[in-house]
């Protein structure tokens, strides 16, 4: 595993976006992320911070499935 890299809020939905997700809303400081798949539907809360903490990078990370090396240097 590399390290990850320091993204912002807009870069991070910016690769959500690259992976079929979509800006259902954004109120306040946060934009949710949506990706509809057989049966059901992924949804990612992304707060559009200069730069998104390690913690909350690696669940936005669990929950959309998408693989660390996306986000990673």
């Amino acid at each position: 595993m590399g390290k990850l890299k320091i993204l912002s809020g807009k870069e991070v939905c910016d690769i959500l976006v690259s992976q079929g997700f979509i800006q259902v809303r954004c109120r306040g400081s946060h934009s949710v992320m949506q990706k509809a798949i057989p049966n059901s539907t992924i949804t990612v809360p992304v707060p559009l911070h200069k730069e998104i903490k390690t913690g909350a990078l690696l669940s936005i990370i669990r929950q959309s499935g998408l693989p660390r090396s996306f986000f990673e240097n």
